[in-house]
């Protein structure tokens, strides 16, 4: 078969299989009497092989020893293969991220693309000080989904303090981004996901904080209940006398407490919640303890009530305790 009819049925331009011939690759069986290349049925099985190794990303140096060399181990070249394609893929989707994060920004320029390219940059840098400055540059200019990408994995506590506070004037996409964080499997990434949460302003961060006091994780429950504390949000109320029970940050729950006790219909909802609590049979001495100190931030006659029968506590330390806060009331 001559090497214009190979080509047609091959699909391989009359070019390439010249190209293989001078590579050694495949060399056609014969000559015409008018000299003419020549290929066998071997020949062109041969073709197809290689045509089919280079589908699998081998170069044309390795398609050469795969199929001469009778040595040559394919699952090296095929883990090799494997291991490459990852990378190339890795690449790519690094690449695709980053054009759609400047895609977002919506650049009317070249000057605003580099610029943009560059806080980026800033961003995933080993050196803090840059990361820092780059959270802290306009922040119209960073990509909302960097600014969380960049939170979420941060570990230096003065870089994440300012990647929170520039989330927080970012705009109403990062409370949803940032509650995607809430599912990851690592701890501390839906750490950091709740506590960015828990400082950005408007209804929708308020939305996915109380959907975070159901989450599974105490860390993730203990820090929306404490935000939603400081907002006035009642729901937080049953997370944080847990907290004061557990002994989880339970001075900041106590403190959550007084703000929501400033009304007074919920000072008395907090004050029973605290002494039904505290009747309780499994409440042991250091809970006990920790929930009559919670009472101290809680105004009215309910609390005072309960302080006076914890006054004369048979646990010691607690009527010492209701007794000190209601000196302290009492001064007031």
């Amino acid at each position: 078969m001559l090497i214009g009819e190979v080509a047609r049925r091959s699909g391989v331009s009359a070019r390439m299989l010249r190209h293989y011939e001078s590579l050694g690759l495949v060399s056609p069986s014969g000559r015409t009497g008018s000299g003419y290349r020549e290929y066998s049925g071997e020949d062109i099985r041969r073709i197809f092989h290689i045509e089919s190794l280079r589908s699998l990303g081998l170069s044309l140096r390795e398609i050469g020893r795969a199929l001469d060399d009778s040595g040559f181990t394919p699952s090296v070249l095929v883990d090799d293969l494997i291991r490459r394609t990852r990378e190339r893929i890795a690449a790519e989707t690094e690449l695709l991220t980053r054009l759609c994060r400047i895609d977002a920004v919506d650049p009317v320029g070249w000057e605003e693309v580099l610029q943009v390219v560059a806080l980026l940059q800033a961003l995933e840098s080993k050196s803090a000080d840059a990361r820092q400055r780059a959270a802290l540059s306009s922040v119209d200019q960073v990509p909302v989904q960097a600014l969380v990408d960049a939170a979420l994995s941060e570990t230096d506590p003065y870089v994440a303090g300012a990647m929170r506070w520039a989330l927080a004037r970012s705009g109403d996409d990062g409370p949803a981004l940032l509650a995607q964080g809430l599912g990851s499997p690592v701890a501390a990434v839906r750490e950091r996901a709740v506590q960015s949460l828990a400082e950005m302003p408007g209804s929708e961060a308020a939305g996915r904080l109380r959907e975070a006091l159901t989450h599974p994780d105490d860390v993730v429950r203990g820090y929306a209940a404490l935000a939603l504390g400081a907002r006035g949000a009642a729901e937080a109320l049953p997370t944080l006398i847990d907290m004061i029970v557990a002994g989880r940050n339970d001075t900041d729950a106590a403190d959550a407490l007084s703000v929501l006790a400033s009304d007074p219909a919920t000072a008395d909802r907090i004050a029973e919640e605290l002494v039904d609590h505290l009747a309780r049979d499994t409440s042991e001495a250091p809970a006990r303890g920790r929930l009559t100190q919670a009472l101290a931030g809680i105004p009215g006659p309910t609390a005072s009530g309960a302080l006076v029968e914890l006054s004369h506590d048979a646990d010691r330390a607690v009527a010492l305790t209701a007794a000190y806060v209601l000196q302290l009331r009492d001064a007031r």
